[in-house]
């Protein structure tokens, strides 16, 4: 039943969407829902799918918000400038709970403790005198999208999800219906720590019954994003029988062949996939589907740490009016972004839609299968090649150890690079156990026979603190050889211990990066790290190594 307080209908209706008598009548069915939710509807405002300009409007007079030189929102996340992955909870409930992969990524949340926050959550939103809606989809493919709503007390919150789900039209909007999926955001507001399977102020979980999260004490907005990458990583094979990935995804203008990228923050994923002879189909969360690729998100959420207009323009000149930097500091005089400044964070961040990058692929969706898939590591040890060719057993092997290094600000309390196995470069957002998504891959890669690469964008020359990272511009012309067919022609040679194997040469790269073991000075030292290397790559994968083939587990470093 609708709201009885006719007046505040009628004026909560205006603010939303002054447009149309079936646009209201719309609405009229979603105060309902409010109101059976637990909201005070004759208290709050409810701005659902608000205007850019109303949210900013609204961040710069509530919460400090300002406009950058470009037209960006500046607006800040608090405490919290990462993710929380050891305050992430799913709730155990017969419905899921024989999926889950449950664990140090996936704790256990019992339904009531889940109750408790949610309400928790809406008693703090009642306290808000404007509440943001914002409604939308995860999932470019009609077939295998959800419809999703987010609802929140900051207008950043709904600037930042507006960007990073898949904007409806009016028409789409009118006809929203039931979301498959909500998210109550209460970040201002800390969790009761003394509540049963508290660890802290901060809780975030999912309840995959009630197909809905809770967030409480962190104002970081990825952690809504990856909310909603952790119900698709459900979903899409548990529902669907997709295979979704942590990756980036583009497609060649001229031969319209699809590259995977896969890789946890910081490996190059946004930069990589940005190419201005490809067209982007997005920057991190896709589903390999039967019929080809589509991207999850509507948008972008790119680090900003030595953001240049030089090194990555596609991603510089995005950030403009309608894009939300986070946690960005800036000249007050000029209000200009410092991008070399990590005062706040290294986590710097901008979110905008996909559609401000100029080759953006829109729709995001291709009905091709994929040509090939690039696994990027970050090394902190500076021992692995810089481009490596991998059988599909190494694939596999490498898919499940999914090597790299948590990179600075990524996570609170990461302050250099620490060596990490993040099983199929999505550990903190993998939902079911490794091996369904391993096999899903290894049968699509086998059916559509596609090459694959493990590319390190890490150390070379020596490990964190005395190597250097590898150039930008040889990271490139790397993947551009793998596009063109050029690298798939190259001779190549064994890279020891880890039995790769690697390029003698590829022009415009020196002979001395191919190979790891040329650039470092002091060759003893190169041997102690790269067996320091395998022997973690074998205590890592210890934790799969019954659930593969033995040629699987035969593919990864000896020692």
């Amino acid at each position: 039943m609708i709201p009885t307080n006719t007046a505040s209908v009628c004026f909560i209706s205006l603010v939303l969407h002054p447009i149309t008598l079936s646009t209201f009548t719309v609405i009229g069915r979603d105060l309902e829902y409010f109101s059976q939710a637990g909201f005070d509807m004759d208290r709050i405002q409810i701005k659902r799918n608000a205007p850019v300009a109303l949210l900013y409007e609204d961040a710069i007079r509530n919460e400090g918000a300002i406009i950058s030189s470009s037209g960006a929102l500046i607006n800040f996340s608090g405490k919290k400038t990462g993710r929380s992955p050891k305050d992430k909870r799913i709730v155990y409930e017969e419905t899921s709970k024989d999926d889950i992969w449950w664990g140090s990524v996936n704790i256990k949340m019992d339904e009531h403790t889940f109750e408790i926050n949610r309400e928790r959550a809406i008693d703090y939103l009642n306290t808000r005198e404007n509440v943001y809606v914002f409604d939308g989809y995860a999932g470019w493919d009609p077939k295998y999208r959800i419809k999703v709503r987010v609802i929140c007390a900051r207008a950043y919150h709904a600037l930042f999800m507006h960007n990073m789900l898949i904007r409806p039209t009016e028409e789409q909007l009118a006809d929203f219906g039931e979301p498959d999926f909500i998210i109550y955001n209460a970040g201002q507001f800390p969790a009761n720590r003394f509540t049963k399977g508290m660890s802290s102020t901060t809780s975030v979980e999912i309840n995959f019954k009630r197909m809905e999260m809770v967030i409480l004490g962190t104002e970081y907005a990825g952690e809504m994003k990856k909310g909603v990458f952790s119900v698709m990583h459900y979903l899409q094979p548990i529902k669907f029988g997709q295979l979704s990935l942590h990756s980036s995804a583009n497609v060649g203008i001229e031969k319209n062949d699809v590259t995977f990228f896969f890789g946890l923050s910081g490996t190059g994923k946004t930069t990589l996939s940005a190419d201005p002879n490809r067209l982007l189909i997005g920057d991190d969360e896709h589903v390999w589907s039967d019929t080809g690729v589509f991207n999850i998100e509507g948008g972008c959420y790119a680090k900003c740490i030595n953001l240049s207009a030089e090194k990555e323009p596609d991603i510089f000149n995005a950030i403009k009016y309608g894009s939300i930097l986070e946690n960005v500091v800036y000249n007050p005089a000029n209000r200009t972004p410092d991008y070399d400044d990590i005062s706040i964070t290294e986590n710097t961040r901008c979110a905008y839609p996909i559609e401000y990058i100029p080759n953006a692929k829109i729709p995001c969706i291709v009905d091709r299968q994929p040509s090939n898939i690039i696994m990027l590591t970050c090394d902190a040890f500076g021992v692995l090649p810089p481009v490596s060719r991998l059988t599909p057993e190494q694939a596999s092997y490498h898919f499940l150890a999914g090597y790299t290094s948590k990179t600075p600000g990524t996570e609170d309390g990461v302050l250099e690079p620490i060596p990490t196995f993040s099983t199929c470069y999505s550990a903190p957002f993998i939902v079911l156990h490794p091996g369904r998504y391993a096999e899903m891959l290894a049968e699509r890669m086998a059916k559509h026979k596609v090459d694959c690469w493990l590319i390190n964008t890490g150390w070379t020359g020596g490990k964190f603190g005395s190597g250097k990272r590898c150039a930008l511009k040889y990271t490139r012309r790397i993947v551009d050889a793998v596009h063109s067919g050029e690298l798939a022609q190259a001779e190549f040679e064994n890279f020891a211990t880890f039995n790769l194997s690697i390029p003698t040469a590829l022009e415009g790269v020196p002979r001395e990066l191919l190979n790891p073991s040329l650039a470092w000075a002091d060759k003893e030292a190169f041997q102690k790290e790269l067996r320091k290397l395998a022997g973690m790559f074998g205590k890592a994968f210890a934790l799969y190594e019954n659930d593969v083939e033995p040629k699987v587990r035969l593919a990864g470093p000896q020692l």
